[in-house]
């Protein structure tokens, strides 16, 4: 599937009609979802690490990575996007390379150092983005983590003046992860891109968080730790 069709689903949605992405972790919860009626899927590093026995934070190998995210999309006729974390310490020509090459139209990029989990500088990590962006041209949707909300801050301000580095360097979207639902009005207006939402079982559900001001909702490595509640609860019964 096109980059062109994965891009026009973030546009000229109505409000509460967000784009619902479920994050398939391997072949057969891809097809789940896609079965299920969903136009597009996106990748979470958490769930597929776990999937492949590795710890989230950079601690999957990006060959093993790759491998996977090429897998699910070359498995299903819907635009995947990928979460590549903070981009495994790749040159961004070659980054964008691979993404492109496992067949994924969009790419997840968090703006958090791997090595010491604080914020890199803003404007450093916009002339990152913006080498992707050149070295892909208009072939990838590029959704922009925002990680002030994750490391303490509580308003919007750090993660507008981010978003406005991130937009300024050709991100598509952005992803203010853990901000507070009540916040994603005045930061989808701030920073001027569609803002993207991770849905939790504890929060607002997702044609909420669109009311709220999301345009695109996603679920991290939550689809996946459901799962394994479930199975968890049939292993239980299997002795019973």
């Amino acid at each position: 599937m096109s980059v062109d069709t994965f891009r026009a689903l973030h546009h000229g949605r109505a409000t509460g009609d967000p784009l619902i992405l479920p994050g398939p972790w391997d072949v057969a919860s891809a097809r789940v979802f896609v079965d299920a009626g969903f136009p597009a899927l996106a990748t979470p590093s958490m769930a597929i690490s776990a999937s492949l026995g590795y710890p989230d934070g950079q601690g999957t190998p990006p060959t093993e990575m790759f491998a996977a995210i090429a897998r699910i999309a070359h498995a299903v006729d819907v635009p995947v996007s990928a979460d590549v974390e903070a981009g495994y310490g790749l040159p961004p020509a070659e980054l964008v390379e691979r993404v492109l090459d496992a067949g994924a139209v969009g790419v997840n990029l968090e703006d958090s150092d791997p090595a010491t989990s604080e914020l890199v500088e803003p404007k450093r990590q916009a002339d990152y983005l913006a080498a992707v962006r050149a070295a892909a041209g208009d072939d990838l949707f590029v959704n922009a983590r925002i990680d002030t909300y994750l490391r303490g801050a509580t308003s919007p301000e750090a993660a507008i003046d981010r978003g406005k580095h991130y937009a300024a360097a050709g991100a598509d979207a952005v992803y203010p992860i853990f901000a507070p639902p009540e916040q994603l009005r005045p930061l989808a207006d701030g920073i001027g891109l569609p803002v993207n939402a991770a849905a939790r079982p504890d929060g607002p559900s997702p044609r909420e968080l669109g009311r709220l001001g999301a345009t695109r909702i996603t679920f991290g490595g939550g689809l996946h730790l459901r799962t394994l509640a479930a199975l968890k609860s049939v292993a239980g019964q299997l002795t019973a």
